[in-house]
């Protein structure tokens, strides 16, 4: 019987192993997916980052790497990476009875009251349980905190002697560990908090977890007064269930051609109202305010420079799409200049709260009934856009997409649509 254990599992460069579960021919070969625009570098197997190359580096600066090292390059697929992520996760739920998805590739397992007389052999057994079902590659950091799993499955990552499973319950390999990892490595370390800590004589996650509690706390805050309590093997982060609602939601772009004319930002804002608005109601929320940004290129200094934004209060709080999509192409307007060439815009929406918290209402807004077919109208549209990814519902409203570039180097979605499954030939 194991107490108070939690297990991290972290798929490698998952979105380059989503790639090469359907090109196996790209095994031990430089592979690379790029941003939304292709602009930027933001996968890499360890081929590629074995030549240096870094998280979010421009595409342009390292054209003669990609050429001379034929380094294989992917659009992001998301539907892709999404579906098999998915997938990853429900094979999780078969090795504990509490799982936090933390983000799209890694989640952390309570592995407390789990009977196994060889915890590593069990991560061993998730690991390839993941890869028989999925193909993705996957390393197990256990440990008595979230931190210490976070530190163990790094190490995973890093060791190959680990075999991809790391068990930080002893306290000497636990030791042994943070006497070898840089504090900048230790989860919620940033590096403004590390350079402080590097003037306080603080390299190593084991300098930091030796600190008095209560000095940490006076010269930086809780959270890393807290961190050190986890690197001690004091649980200060527990696992939940269902992820708080976010406080801000966001959409934007950077585009690879230069935008200039109103129509086009406009569609791009309309798009992206219509994803923040979904994503709000996914985590069953309201909006009270809405906020639009645009900006030209900062690395374009021979241009005009222009950047603007403008927020909005609500009158009544909404998580309707027209409304929002109204809302913000009408700020554009207030904020839109000619003239200038622009290379990045977005929506924000603030001031959420939970859709059934009683809020402030509008004396001349929606009526009971309108309202409910306001929520009917959203949630059949939601259905559609879920069951067709390509968005058939908003398309009919208008949307051209004429300011998106096309991507170039986007895989097929192997997994959710028919036309798209891959084929096996048999000899």
């Amino acid at each position: 019987m194991n107490s108070s254990l939690i297990a991290l599992v972290d798929c490698n460069n998952f979105y380059v192993s989503c790639e090469r579960v359907f090109r196996p021919d790209l095994w031990h070969k430089p592979v690379a997916v790029l941003s939304n625009n292709d602009g930027c570098i933001v996968a890499r197997s360890q081929e590629v980052k074995n030549l240096g190359i870094k998280m979010a580096t421009p595409v342009h600066q390292v054209k003669h790497l990609i050429r001379r090292h034929r380094i294989h390059l992917f659009s992001s697929n998301y539907t892709l990476y999404a579906d098999m992520s998915h997938r990853v996760m429900q094979t999780l739920e078969d090795f504990s009875p509490q799982i936090e998805v933390y983000s799209i590739d890694e989640s952390f397992l309570d592995f407390s009251g789990i009977y196994s007389p060889d915890i590593t052999a069990y991560g061993q057994q998730i690991r390839k349980s993941i890869y028989q079902s999925t193909g993705i590659p996957v390393c197990v950091g256990i440990a008595p905190t979230k931190t210490l799993a976070k530190l163990a499955n790094y190490a995973a990552k890093k060791w190959k002697k680990t075999d991809g499973v790391l068990d930080l319950s002893c306290p000497i390999r636990r030791n042994k560990l943070l006497r070898l990892v840089p504090v900048n490595e230790v989860w919620g370390i940033g590096s403004r908090t590390a350079k402080r800590l590097h003037i306080m004589g603080i390299y190593t996650a084991f300098d930091l977890a030796v600190q008095a509690v209560e000095n940490i706390q006076a010269q930086f805050n809780i959270v890393v007064a807290r961190t050190v309590l986890e690197l001690k093997g004091t649980a200060c982060l527990s696992l939940t269930d269902i992820p708080p609602a976010k406080q801000q939601i966001v959409c934007s772009r950077s585009f690879k051609r230069r935008l200039i004319d109103y129509s086009e930002l406009a569609e791009a804002l309309t798009s992206f109202s219509s994803r923040v608005a979904e994503k709000l109601r996914q985590q069953q929320s309201i909006t009270g305010s809405i906020t639009v940004f645009i900006r030209t290129s900062p690395h374009n200094p021979d241009e005009p420079q222009y950047q603007r934004s403008i927020q909005c209060i609500l009158k009544q709080a909404t998580q309707d799409t027209r409304h929002i999509i109204s809302t913000a192409k009408r700020l554009l307007t207030e904020i839109y200049k000619s003239g200038y060439r622009y290379q990045h815009c977005g929506v924000q929406l603030g001031h959420i709260q939970p859709f059934t918290q009683p809020y402030h209402l509008d004396l001349f807004a929606l009526t009971e009934d309108s309202q409910s077919q306001s929520d009917d109208l959203m949630n059949t549209i939601d259905s559609i856009n879920h069951r067709f990814p390509q968005g058939i519902a908003m398309s009919s409203a208008g949307i051209k997409n004429r300011w998106q570039t096309p991507v170039e180097f986007l895989s097929k979605r192997y997994t959710t649509h028919w036309n798209e499954l891959p084929i096996v030939k048999c000899r």
